[in-house]
């Protein structure tokens, strides 16, 4: 079979993954980057590991995050209808991510979503995202950007520092019983809450990370009890994704993330990065993404976290050594 057809026949297994075909598309996804991508098989190689000896999900070799840093990922030659960038603080060097199709993308996107809250055109989506709509290349922008195309409301729509006008869209979407997601980085909803505190009913509210030099960093729990007093809700929930992902997990406000049906986190030992911890064990957080069928599937992230046997995980921190990145999930 030609690697055209390979990955056509893998697309369409992509899609349709669930629980009981993951672990075996995983692995056709591996054999077909190993052979298609030559950083990752140099990678390979360089590790004195031979392919064809792979056949669990642990034994996988995960290329370290920071080089989409200083390569240009791609498995088979292609050219790019994006570039995902990473919003790191000023002298830090920014990870790109090619995208071979934006369409793959957002649709992942969309699935990810609405298989932990149901259409996404049922919400009218009002996204606080200051400093990623400041720049270029943001894919939660970009992500954000396609749920609000799909909205049913019109009301939808991206706020950047008009707290005024995003508080009046709120009480107008509570007025009218609209079901309603306010996506924001941070810092941006701890200035909101400070600012304006207001209660906000049934509104979900969800952070996606990062104080991007903008405040003191702030441990999760910290973060969402400061918001959940200010906005008299019970709960705030998380995305947890990153440039170098094309899949995301959601958490509902109870500290634990449930990937979505393309990711899974397994957890390494901090001390021999080959290695797997016991479920419940905290580590470094290792991600399969098989929606980066065109990059790269699996990666060693610089986060840390405990992974369970249901699949779900929580992020505890960072290693020590790492950069802080705009995404990250506040640190211990």
């Amino acid at each position: 079979m030609s690697a055209e057809s390979l990955r056509k026949d893998l697309i369409t297994r992509i899609a349709r993954v669930e629980e009981a075909s993951f672990e075996a598309t995983a692995l056709a996804v591996f054999r077909y980057q190993a052979e298609h991508n030559p950083l990752y098989a140099e990678f390979i190689r360089l590790l004195g590991i031979r392919p064809e000896n792979i056949t669990r999900l642990a034994n996988i070799p995960f290329l370290p995050i920071r080089l989409f840093k200083i390569h240009d990922i791609q498995t088979e030659t292609w050219s790019p209808e994006a570039v995902f960038n990473s919003s790191g603080t000023t002298g830090q060097v920014a990870s790109r991510h090619f995208v071979r199709q934006l369409d793959w993308y957002l649709s992942g996107a969309k699935q990810g979503f609405e298989y932990f809250y149901g259409p996404v055109e049922n919400y009218c989506i009002l996204a606080l995202l200051p400093s990623y709509l400041e720049r270029s290349g943001s894919s939660l922008v970009t992500m954000a950007d396609y749920f609000i195309r799909l909205s049913r409301y019109e009301q939808s729509g991206f706020f950047l520092y008009d707290y005024e006008a995003l508080l009046e869209r709120l009480a107008w979407c509570r007025q009218h019983d609209i079901p309603t997601l306010l996506l924001g980085v941070s810092f941006a909803l701890l200035d909101l809450a400070e600012a304006h505190p207001t209660p906000l009913g049934a509104t979900i509210i969800m952070e996606t990370g990062g104080m991007k030099g903008r405040r003191e960093e702030l441990t999760r729990d910290v973060l969402h009890e400061k918001l959940k007093a200010a906005f008299g809700v019970r709960h705030i929930h998380s995305e947890y994704g990153m440039t170098e992902l094309l899949s995301q997990a959601y958490s509902k406000g109870d500290g634990l993330f449930l990937p979505a049906p393309t990711l899974r986190v397994l957890i390494r030992e901090t001390s021999d990065p080959l290695s797997i911890e016991r479920p419940g064990r905290p580590g470094a957080i290792n991600l399969i993404d098989l929606a980066n069928i065109d990059t790269l599937s699996f990666i060693a992230t610089d986060d840390l976290g405990r992974g369970y046997a249901d699949q779900s995980f929580e992020v505890i921190g960072r290693l020590d050594y790492s950069e802080v990145r705009g995404c990250n999930l506040m640190v211990i």
